[in-house]
C-alpha cells in the first residue's frame, strides 16, 4: 500500500480545509492510505513518515513565508536530514493566504528547498488555469484559478474558514493535487 503524510499549520482553519482536501484527494485513489498530521503534532515525532512514500506540506503565507508553527516543524526535520531519511520520496506543497499573490510562490519555494535538501523529488501542481462554466477565468468556482503551477495555491476571505472560504475552485484544485501526488508516488514506488 502506498501512503501519502500531509503535514500543514493552519493559523484561522483556512488552510486546514485546503490541507483535508488535499488528503481525500490522495485518499481518491485506490492502493493508497493517507496521514494528515498538524505541523505541531508532527515536529516531535517524525518517525511516523519514515514509511510515507510522499510527505506533501502545506502552510499559510504570513509576510511572504511560511507560518512561523510550519518553520518550526521544518527546522525540526534537520533531525532527519542527517541521515537522508526522506531520500527519493515524493513531495509537494501547498499555502493560502488573503491575497491572490500574497506572495505565495515564495512560501512554495521554501518547501521546494526543504524537499530538495532531503533529497525528496517535487511533484508541481499539474492543472491548467482553469475557467468556471461560463468561462471566466479566475472565477472562485474554478480550478487552479491562481494560475499557480508550483503546487497548490488557494485565497481565504478574512472571514471564517467554512465552505467557499476558501472557495470551491481552490478546494478542487487541493483535491486533484492530492491524487495526482499520490498516483506519482505509487507508480514511483511500483518502479523500485
Amino acid at each position: 500500500m502506498t501512503k501519502v503524510a500531509i503535514v500543514y499549520h493552519s493559523g484561522f482553519g483556512h488552510t486546514k480545509l485546503q490541507a483535508e482536501a488535499v488528503e481525500q484527494g490522495a485518499a481518491s485513489v485506490d492502493g493508497v492510505e493517507t496521514l494528515l498530521v498538524p505541523a505541531e503534532d508532527a515536529a516531535g515525532n517524525l518517525d511516523q513518515f519514515a514509511d510515507a512514500d510522499a510527505i506533501i506540506f502545506g502552510a499559510p503565507t504570513y509576510m511572504g513565508s511560511a507560518s512561523a508553527g510550519m518553520k518550526t516543524f521544518m527546522d525540526a526535520t534537520s533531525k532527519v536530514w542527517f541521515s537522508q531519511g526522506w531520500k527519493d520520496k515524493i513531495a509537494g506543497g501547498f499555502t493560502n493566504s488573503h491575497s491572490l499573490s500574497g506572495d505565495k510562490v515564495n512560501t512554495l519555494f521554501q518547501f521546494v528547498v526543504l524537499a530538495a535538501q532531503h533529497g525528496m523529488i517535487w511533484v508541481g501542481q499539474g492543472e491548467p488555469n482553469g475557467s468556471d462554466e461560463a468561462g471566466q477565468a479566475g472565477h472562485p468556482d474554478a480550478v487552479n484559478r491562481i494560475g499557480g503551477y508550483l503546487g497548490a495555491m488557494a485565497q481565504s476571505e478574512n472571514a471564517p474558514a467554512e465552505e467557499g472560504n476558501p472557495p470551491a475552485g481552490d478546494i478542487k484544485t487541493a483535491f486533484h493535487y492530492g491524487a495526482r501526488i499520490a498516483k506519482i508516488a505509487k507508480r514511483f514506488g511500483a518502479a523500485h
